[in-house]
């Protein structure tokens, strides 16, 4: 079964919790645990939050987040069009911030790669960023094993 989505929606931090909410609902297709929706939504929010905060410092512009299930795997893709990041490697440094003045903790990257089976980041400054994430469905317990 192949099926996609996409939201577009504005840089604002009450939209975080939309975007996960619609990225998990979308998921139940594929009869996920609740572990793995836990899982998925964690990883949605901390890819949209850093968009939210780092793209367009400031400024509200588009978060546009595709989902794409194919079989068993769920395909992410959270992508702006913002300032973009300098040094890809550092950024996904566990407790790297660009923005310490907001008390961020940098550990966005590291949650998304902790939960989430890939985590690919491309970025060019001035241009924006695209978090490619992917985790394969291992499936929920069916009626006949409850």
């Amino acid at each position: 079964m192949k099926n996609e989505m996409t939201l577009t929606f504005d840089s604002l931090s009450e939209n975080e919790g939309f975007a996960r909410v619609a990225v998990a609902a979308f998921v139940t297709q594929l009869n996920p645990t609740l572990e793995e929706v836990a899982d998925i939504k964690t990883a949605v929010s901390e890819a949209v939050t850093n968009a939210i905060i780092h793209a367009y410092p400031g400024e509200v512009h588009t978060v546009v987040v595709r989902t794409r299930l194919d079989g068993e795997t769920v395909e992410l893709w959270v992508m702006d069009e913002g300032v973009g990041i300098e040094d890809v490697k550092k950024a996904m440094e566990p407790l790297y911030t660009s923005r310490p003045e907001l008390e961020r903790s940098g550990m966005g990257f590291m949650f998304m790669e902790a939960f989430m089976d890939q985590v690919e980041v491309l970025s060019k400054p001035l241009e924006g960023t695209t978090v490619y994430m992917k985790k394969k469905i291992q499936k929920g317990v069916t009626e006949q094993e409850a």
